[in-house]
């Protein structure tokens, strides 16, 4: 089959080593901002997904973000702060990336060209109908991801993807997937720039909009969130003496009490 990678196309720009730095910077600038734009249009595809995770996460099921390179460790960032923003159990929402943990900090050679690997990593996970894949590639063609969602889909499991690619493997293999086109980038072929931009950008999309869905945020705010270190603790305090309307000392006395944002403000005064 074949499809035009967009991502892999010339930049609009020449001799960038031409360039001052402050037209460096400015191009840069300039191609960034059409990335929320093209993100818009995809907002139809990101509500289903979201839908679909909802649904199934209500259920007792887990997302799973897989990839390889920059795509990875994008999806393995938005699931390891999933913890501490909205207080799920670290096994909720699952990054995997093509090559194992080495991979987040350099790269795995040939890692993303297995098309076996992807499933072995799901199934050590005990992988099931319950749960979501979602697969996540710029360019849509990386094996480990694509045939990994080809054998979900056998097993009656929902897979969606995020790429940047009309009509690419990955993009055809996912039941739910979301093609946001970016287009070339600054540096040819540098996926990290704009691809990864709104591969970034759709994540936080999902995550956060799957944690509103299932109640981990209480008006517009982390209630649930870990309170990990002294801004968080001070933020929490803050929280409390907005909702309860009560002095710094009462608040920071009911969330040590309590051990949380969320328990503080439905126990005050039982």
């Amino acid at each position: 089959m074949s499809f035009t990678k967009t991502t892999e196309q010339a930049s609009k720009y020449n001799h960038l080593e031409k360039m001052s730095v402050s037209d460096i910077l400015i191009n840069i600038n300039k191609e960034d901002t059409t990335v929320p734009q093209a993100i818009e249009k995809a907002i139809p595809q990101i509500e289903v997904l979201v839908t679909k995770i909802v649904e199934k996460l209500k259920n007792g099921g887990r997302l799973f973000y897989m990839g390889a390179g920059t795509s990875g460790r994008l999806g393995i960032v938005d699931a390891s702060e999933c913890p501490p923003t909205f207080g799920v159990s670290h096994d909720l929402v699952i990054g995997l990336i093509a090559g194992g943990d080495a991979a987040i900090r350099k790269a795995v050679e040939f890692a993303e060209d297995s098309t076996e690997q992807g499933w072995k990593d799901l199934r050590s996970y005990h992988i099931s109908e319950k749960d979501v894949v979602i697969g996540i590639a710029a360019s849509g063609t990386t094996p480990y991801v694509i045939a990994a969602l080809k054998k979900c889909n056998e097993s009656n499991i929902i897979t969606g993807c995020i790429t940047c690619n009309e009509g690419s493997p990955l993009a055809i293999t996912a039941q739910y997937p979301v093609v946001v086109i970016v287009g070339p980038e600054f540096v040819t072929g540098s996926s990290r720039m704009k691809a990864g931009t709104a591969q970034k950008l759709v994540l936080n999309m999902i995550s956060t909009s799957v944690m509103i869905q299932l109640g981990r945020i209480k008006g517009n705010k982390m209630v649930d969130m870990q309170l990990s270190n002294n801004k968080l603790v001070d933020r929490g305090t803050r929280m409390i003496m907005e909702e309860l309307n009560i002095e710094r000392t009462l608040a920071a006395e009911l969330l040590d009490k309590h051990g949380s944002v969320r328990n503080a403000i439905d126990n005050y005064g039982a």
